[in-house]
C-alpha cells in the first residue's frame, strides 16, 4: 500500500521533471495580481465607514467582551445630542492585529455589521507598534438611524 502510493507520487514528479512548462504551484510574490483568495478567508478586521465618513459602531462593546484574548478595546465617550440628551458613542476603537486569532466571534457579535473581516494578509512589519490600529476614522461619527 505505502509503496504504490509512492509510486505514484514519483511519477506525477517525474512527468513534471520532463515537463517543466506546466506549472503546477503559484509563486506568491510573482502572482499577486491574479491572486484569488476564498470569500469566506479571514484576514483583519476593518470597520466599514461610508462616503460621509459614517459608520455603524454603537460603543456597546460586544465585540470587545467576545474576543477571547482582548484584542479589541473600545473607548466611549457621551455626545449631547441637539435636544440635551446624553448619547453613548465611540472615542476609539483599537485593534491589535497581533494579538487576533481571526476567530471571527468579534464579527458574529456585533449587532449592527459596523465591523467585518477584511482580506488582508500582508502585515510584515519591523515595528510591532504599527500592528495596533485605530478601527474609526478621524473626525467619524455613527450613521443615523442606528440604534
Amino acid at each position: 500500500m505505502g509503496v504504490s502510493s509512492l509510486l505514484k507520487g514519483m511519477r506525477k514528479t517525474g512527468y513534471y521533471f520532463f515537463h517543466p512548462k506546466e506549472i503546477i504551484t503559484e509563486q506568491y510574490p510573482d502572482n499577486r495580481a491574479t491572486l484569488q483568495l476564498s470569500e469566506r478567508f479571514r484576514g483583519e478586521v476593518v470597520m466599514t465607514h461610508d462616503e460621509n465618513n459614517e459608520h455603524a459602531c454603537t460603543g456597546c462593546t460586544a465585540c470587545e467582551l467576545a474576543c477571547p484574548n482582548g484584542t479589541i478595546k473600545i473607548i466611549t465617550k457621551f455626545d449631547i445630542s441637539p435636544e440635551g440628551k446624553k448619547k453613548k458613542a465611540i472615542d476609539t476603537f483599537i485593534y491589535h492585529l497581533e494579538l487576533c486569532t481571526m476567530c471571527n466571534l468579534c464579527i458574529q457579535a456585533c449587532p449592527t455589521d459596523a465591523i467585518k473581516m477584511a482580506q488582508n494578509f500582508e502585515h510584515s512589519v519591523y515595528d510591532r507598534s504599527k500592528l495596533t490600529k485605530k478601527l474609526n476614522l478621524p473626525g467619524s461619527k455613527i450613521r443615523e438611524g442606528v440604534e
